[in-house]
């Protein structure tokens, strides 16, 4: 079993576009949504949720009214200002820590875990899938995304998949890292732009920092073919192979629209394009 995330430097590159394309292609797949903060691969895979639960992480301090006396001490201590005057948690500005908890000498107070949000698994046209959705403002994404691909690793197992095909969070903060721990191969896929290549070559960095096989694909590169070439030099300098070069192409708009991905409902050019860059990616993984 192979697993292979599909991340981007920068948002709006087109890595769920090519993450549903791939969960095409693939035979004996498993899928996962990583991109726990801002989920949209289900609205192109279109999941019939079989299975919910949800995601409790973190802590919030509340008193007892009952028991407080008022002496003022988790006031005095909190960090975060927390506390109101009348002895009431604040929850956006408690940060969890315990300290008010662990402090107060009538014991009035009491750390109660946070739901943060709901995971799931369900069926979609091409096979299973793992996702989830992270409330709004909470935190501990990172956890999240560890909670979605271990879900989804011991779905694969016991389906005796070949592949678990993971949608990456753009960016390089602590939901990328939960995603490329332990994969075959990270997928960078990037846009011929200053800004793009700039932050792709950001995240190519970090894959290296875990010694994962990295491979970088080029979206709508005939828009800037000048950054397309600057973008293969630098990547080239850089020991990671450009595995492929999607064009512009508003039969791809017309696909996601319909909520279909590229394989199902874009011009045959295009789809032989990423037919071709799946079959590269699979035999270098493989």
């Amino acid at each position: 079993m192979k697993q292979i995330v599909i991340i981007s430097g920068k948002g709006g590159t087109g890595k769920t576009v090519l993450t549903a394309s791939f969960a095409a292609l693939a035979h004996k797949k498993v899928m996962a949504d990583c991109d726990v903060d801002a989920a949209d691969l289900h609205l192109l895979l279109q999941p019939e949720i079989e299975h919910t639960e949800e995601f409790k992480s973190g802590f919030t301090a509340r008193i007892d009214q009952k028991k407080c006396i008022q002496c003022g001490k988790c006031r005095e201590l909190c960090r975060f200002n927390a506390v109101a005057e009348n002895f009431i948690i604040d929850p956006v500005s408690c940060e969890g820590c315990g300290f008010c908890h662990f402090a107060c000498p009538s014991q009035a107070i009491t750390m109660e875990e946070n739901l943060s949000g709901e995971w799931f698994v369900s069926n979609t046209r091409f096979g299973p899938m793992v996702h989830a959705k992270l409330g709004i403002a909470e935190e501990n994404s990172g956890k999240l995304v560890s909670l979605v691909r271990k879900k989804a690793k011991e779905l694969a197992e016991k389906n005796n998949s070949r592949w678990i095909i993971i949608d990456g969070s753009p960016g390089i903060g602590c939901p990328v890292i939960a995603s490329l721990s332990g994969v075959d191969c990270a997928v960078v896929v990037t846009e011929p732009t200053l800004s793009g290549m700039h932050d792709a070559l950001r995240v190519i960095e970090v894959a290296k920092h875990f010694r994962i096989l990295t491979k970088v694909v080029i979206n709508k590169y005939d828009l800037n073919t000048d950054m397309s070439e600057r973008i293969m030099e630098v990547c080239k300098r850089s020991d990671v192979e450009v595995i492929g070069k999607i064009g512009f192409d508003k039969s791809v708009v017309k696909a996601m629209v319909q909520g279909k991905t590229i394989i199902e409902g874009a011009d045959a050019t295009i789809k032989e394009r990423v037919t071709q860059i799946w079959e590269k990616l699979s035999q270098a993984v493989q």
